[in-house]
């Protein structure tokens, strides 16, 4: 990578550009937990159909996650970041108050979106950050959308009554992807005069997708983001039904999961810069979020659950960060992998998220009883501990000042990571 060009000022535009993209992601993706209670009432549908549309989401997502990691290398990051924000963008047509069906489409569109947001990413910011800059960047994106959730959580019950219907609110917050759209198409840019890299062979593909590590990250995001989805989505209406709370408070204490996630997300991008080895942070946050997501239905006593709460949303999002800054330090990673490699994340991930408000859902309706569904998400989450255990211990700051990393023939831990001969440097990446 062309030094000149990876410490540009305009790479803070950049940086910029892809925080309004996660900003966006997050109003849109968390706005349908909070009103749940009133689409049920007004399109009359289960516990279960209510689910699907926190579901849709997540499994368009799974469906096109690696594809989207394919397509940023053929397609261009310009032009995919911009569709991508413009399918976020359709929530805008919520002010037309559509029949479940139709929501249920736009939501589908959403994720689409989302979905391709993500892999897209990756490629961004190894591009245009130094190796120290990328966790920070990563956790500026996470950060976004977790203000972004917390926002739409905390404020979709009130603003629903202000504009009229929580149709509307959504419609808002999808404009706030299309002006992100609009912005990618005016000024987001690759690093300009980069060459071509030759496409990836569906050999080198294969080769990246049956790597022991990157499938222990897929799988472990998926453990830990189950159980987030499955809470964040139904904790307003479980507070509401079984604990007498109004849809506002209940709102409220389920805000404080993507609030905390601010701070957490913030710590989990610096502290690795500090401490080692980054595996540490996926231990440590994995048994925070198992244990807050016990508390946090388990226990009545007000404390306890804003205090679970609290642990679970730290737990939830201080280990992204480490998560998606692991596979920028495998060897012979180039951005094209790298892509590929966080389309699997998004893929295993979205699955897990699909399934998981549904099955709350569906047990919910089958039991009469919340509690089965979140017991069995919690226990899951703590593979997320297991995972970061199974990790190799990549480079740390200091050893980033010591000088190049040695190859990865001299490392067994490495020995399936490097995933296949780079005929190209990471700098010769260019999306278009």
């Amino acid at each position: 990578m062309i030094e000149g060009r990876q410490r540009s000022s305009y790479r803070y535009a950049i940086a910029g550009l892809t925080v309004w993209a996660h900003l966006a992601a997050g109003l849109s993706f968390a706005v349908v937990s909070p009103v749940l209670p009133l689409i049920s009432e007004d399109h009359g549908i289960t516990h279960t159909s209510a689910g699907l549309l926190v579901g849709v989401v997540t499994l368009i997502q799974a469906a096109f996650g690696v594809p989207a990691g394919i397509l940023v290398g053929r397609v261009g990051i310009k032009r995919t970041y911009s569709a991508a924000l413009l399918l976020m963008g359709t929530s805008v047509f919520m002010v037309l108050s559509p029949g479940f069906a139709e929501l249920v489409v736009l939501r589908l569109l959403f994720g689409l979106g989302m979905g391709i947001i993500f892999p897209a990413t990756g490629p961004v910011i190894m591009q245009w950050f130094r190796p120290s800059e990328m966790s920070v960047v990563t956790s500026m994106n996470v950060v976004a959308m977790s203000l972004g959730m917390v926002v739409s959580v905390s404020t979709a019950v009130p603003l629903a009554g202000v504009l009229g219907g929580w149709e509307n609110v959504m419609a808002v917050y999808g404009a706030v992807a299309l002006a992100g759209g609009g912005a990618w198409m005016l000024w987001g840019r690759v690093e300009g005069g980069a060459a071509v890299a030759p496409l990836l062979s569906w050999k080198e593909i294969k080769a990246v997708l049956r790597s022991r590590f990157v499938l222990l990250l897929g799988v472990a995001d998926a453990a830990c983001f189950s159980q987030y989805v499955a809470l964040a989505a139904w904790l307003p209406t479980f507070y509401h039904e079984t604990r007498d709370m109004s849809l506002t408070q209940a709102g409220f204490i389920t805000s404080l999961l993507p609030f905390t996630g601010i701070f957490a997300v913030l710590l989990g991008g610096f502290l690795p810069l500090k401490i080692g080895p980054r595996k540490l942070f996926l231990i440590v946050p994995g048994a925070l979020a198992a244990l807050g997501g016990l508390g946090s239905f388990l226990f009545d006593a007000p404390a306890i659950t804003y205090l679970a709460v609290i642990v679970l949303g730290v737990g939830s999002w201080m280990y992204v960060p480490s998560l998606l800054t692991l596979p920028t330090e495998f060897p012979g990673m180039t951005p094209q992998r790298v892509a590929i490699v966080w389309g699997w994340i998004t893929t295993v991930t979205g699955a897990g998220a699909f399934i998981s408000p549904l099955a709350v859902g569906a047990l919910r309706d089958g039991t009469g009883s919340y509690l089965p569904a979140f017991l069995i998400f919690a226990v899951i989450a703590w593979f997320l501990v297991v995972a970061g255990f199974m990790m190799p211990d990549t480079r740390s700051r200091r050893d980033e000042k010591a000088g190049p990393a040695p190859s990865p023939a001299a490392s067994d831990d490495y020995s399936s990571v490097n995933l296949v001969p780079s005929c190209h440097s990471v700098g010769s990446f260019a999306p278009f």
